[in-house]
């Protein structure tokens, strides 16, 4: 595993004038008015067509043009290094978006939201559908502060897509990584990453992510940093030194009144999407192409996933799950996320860390799933006896790799048993058509799994995709229906 590490780039703060109402609708601050995050203005949607506009949207700067993939010519209007009050991204034709630096919504308000810190000021960033913006480099990037919001919602036929210079250029490749920061949301919820003499869940229990002045984490489980929905982030990640990486999306202590459905990160140098502790929910996600491992949990993340698909690159990745709970040593709140209906199909070279690797306490509970790993690939590894005692759950999980359990004379025994006294469980073979379900996949029972937790539906199938009828990923994502490329 290697932590998120963001190296801070300084940059003038430009104080936006409001463009709409400055309360953020986290519990004790009141709400942000109009907080929809996405208008229909136009169809465009930074797409190009007609003539290129000579000025931006408010709030953003000319920073001249960009020649598009086919020869279009947009305007590149780049966003303020601080966003104060309201910051919306219009769908505009012939208008693309820009990061340079790291660019903060709001300043960090504290772990306490009915007592924000003084001298904090609120954000919120509002991303209208088809709306794309790029990062030129490894240090542009977004961070969005405790206390503060972002509204990144497109629609089905077109979505919200933060990618790379050479993305919207034309001159990236299939396999291109790390051409960008990323996204950094950051939030008051629970996390087991506390100072000395702190024990969590506790309000003093906060936290840097790694290599910045930004905070995570709180006590305030509903925390709300806004809504991502349709959505797609490409070709980030940053490597500042060994170990020391941006993710695609790293969701540090964020809570469960944020909302992250059909959201797909595709080639992020690092991990694909690594909580830090928090309890957001999160549906239909899709994982494509991460250089490291696709989903890591850290410091007591205790998030709920529905319909979830991993497939990594046929020769690059490390592992599918990395299920850590670091930072929970000296308390209870170890990371126990609940995940229903995954497909995860790994690298097909024998390459690679294994599929599901949990270690340091972790208590994953995984239901209604298909597990993958070609070759010599190993499905499913527990590496401690801490995680053994948190009690891992196996219901309804089909795998299909050349060995089923790590044989490394680490917790062997415990874990063929875990998965081994689970209902409905079993190793056989894949008949998996893409990330469809064959006649193996589907003949496996379903585990009900909705009075675990409201956020849960009921389904009759395992897996992500319950046949060639489910297109829930079509139109928005990328490289999942036939014919569509990254």
């Amino acid at each position: 595993m290697r932590l998120t590490k963001i190296l801070m780039a300084g940059a003038a703060a430009i104080a936006l004038a409001s463009c709409g109402s400055a309360e953020v609708a986290s519990p004790g601050e009141g709400t942000f008015g109009g907080g929809t995050g996405g208008g229909t203005g136009g169809t465009g949607g930074g797409t190009g067509g007609g003539t290129t506009p000579a000025t931006c949207p408010t709030g953003t700067a000319n920073v001249g043009t960009i020649t598009a993939a086919g020869g279009t010519v947009l305007r590149n209007c780049q966003l303020p290094n601080l966003i104060v009050g309201s910051l919306a991204l219009q769908n505009v034709t012939g208008v693309i978006y820009s990061v340079s630096g790291r660019v903060d919504v709001g300043s960090d308000r504290g772990a306490n939201p009915a007592a924000p810190l003084a001298g904090s000021q609120q954000g919120i960033l509002t991303v209208e559908p088809g709306v794309r913006v790029f990062g030129s480099g490894g240090l542009d990037y977004i961070v969005v502060n405790r206390g503060s919001q972002i509204f990144a919602e497109g629609t089905a036929t077109s979505p919200v897509i933060f990618t790379s210079r050479q993305s919207i250029e034309g001159t990236t490749g299939v396999d291109s990584i790390g051409q960008w920061g990323g996204l950094v949301l950051l939030g008051r919820a629970p996390i087991a990453a506390c100072p000395a003499g702190v024990t969590a869940p506790n309000i003093a229990c906060e936290a840097q992510v790694e290599g910045t002045s930004a905070f995570y984490g709180g006590n305030t489980a509903a925390d709300n940093t806004g809504r991502i929905r349709y959505f797609r982030l490409q070709h980030s990640g940053f490597q500042i030194l060994p170990g020391n990486e941006l993710n695609g999306i790293t969701v540090a202590g964020v809570g469960n009144g944020t909302v992250m459905e059909y959201i797909q990160v595709h080639n992020s140098s690092d991990d694909g999407i690594e909580p830090f502790g928090g309890t957001v929910n999160m549906k239909y996600v899709i994982l494509t192409g991460n250089d490291d491992d696709s989903f890591d949990t850290d410091t007591g993340y205790r998030g709920n996933v529905q319909f979830m698909i991993i497939r990594q690159a046929a020769n690059r990745g490390d592992r599918g799950f990395e299920f850590s709970a670091a930072g929970s040593a000296t308390s209870g709140l170890f990371t126990r996320s609940l995940i229903s209906n995954l497909t995860l199909i790994g690298r097909t070279d024998n390459g690679g860390g294994d599929a599901i690797v949990l270690n340091t306490g972790n208590a994953l509970r995984l239901y209604n799933s298909v597990v993958t790993k070609a070759g010599t690939g190993v499905c499913f590894d527990i590496d401690d006896a801490a995680t053994v005692t948190n009690a891992p759950t196996f219901n309804s999980v089909f795998l299909t790799c050349g060995t089923s359990f790590r044989a490394d004379a680490n917790q062997d025994a415990a874990t063929s048993g875990i998965f081994a006294t689970g209902a409905n469980n079993l190793a056989g073979t894949s008949t998996l058509n893409g990330v469809t379900n064959g006649a193996n996949e589907a003949a496996r029972p379903a585990t009900a799994v909705a009075a675990l937790d409201p956020f849960f539906v009921n389904t009759t199938y395992i897996g992500a995709v319950r046949d060639a009828a489910d297109t829930w990923y079509n139109g928005w994502s990328c490289g999942i229906s036939a014919g569509s490329t990254c």
